[in-house]
């Protein structure tokens, strides 16, 4: 597949809009990006016919450690759609932001400060129990464990913030950010 320039500013869009108000942000942990044409499925197959092609990005392990392998099919879908709360770039990237220390846990120690750890971890467990209750209007994918909800979450903040002030006023994951690290829309 050859990759156009619609391709490289969604990515870099995908890749600038988590971290827009921090100073000389650097990805680290980041060597490389590779793009599939349409979802794939856990062995990396995109030629396949099925239903095991569902997945529309990952942040490598293993051989693909410093990687990221994203569906331009799912890339196009999140800045398209504007009327979900989802986006496959902006939420892989989320994980790489989560994973500066090494792992994908749901606590961006780069981010959080230390005395902000316990409540984010209550506020996790709080907002995953209600999505798994089927009584948050966040992305169940949100409920599978705390590093997809750090993902979905920002997912949500970025595409749809109007929405997730009314609907999450005081839960929201901005009010244990400090004050001058906060996102303005």
């Amino acid at each position: 597949m050859e990759l156009q320039d619609l391709d490289r500013i969604r990515i870099a869009a995908s890749a600038v809009i988590p971290v827009f108000g921090f100073k000389e942000w650097h990805y680290t942990n980041l060597t490389g990006i590779l793009l599939c044409p349409d979802h794939f499925n856990e062995i990396l197959e995109f030629h396949s016919k099925g239903q095991d092609r569902n997945i529309g990005g990952i942040v490598g392990n293993g051989r693909f450690e410093k990687q990221m392998i994203l569906s331009r099919k799912a890339l196009y879908h999140g800045f398209k759609n504007t009327s979900d709360k989802s986006n496959t770039g902006i939420h892989e990237f989320v994980h790489r932001i989560d994973k500066l220390d090494d792992f994908t846990n749901g606590i961006p120690e780069r981010l959080l400060e230390r005395q902000y750890t316990i409540p984010w971890l209550k506020l996790i467990h709080k907002e995953m129990e209600a999505i798994n209750a089927n009584k948050s209007d966040i992305r169940k994918y949100g409920g599978t464990n705390k590093a997809e909800f750090y993902a979905v979450a920002p997912e949500y903040f970025f595409k749809r913030p109007d929405l997730l002030k009314k609907k999450h006023p005081v839960s929201t994951f901005l009010k244990l950010v400090p004050r001058n690290q906060h996102y303005h829309k």
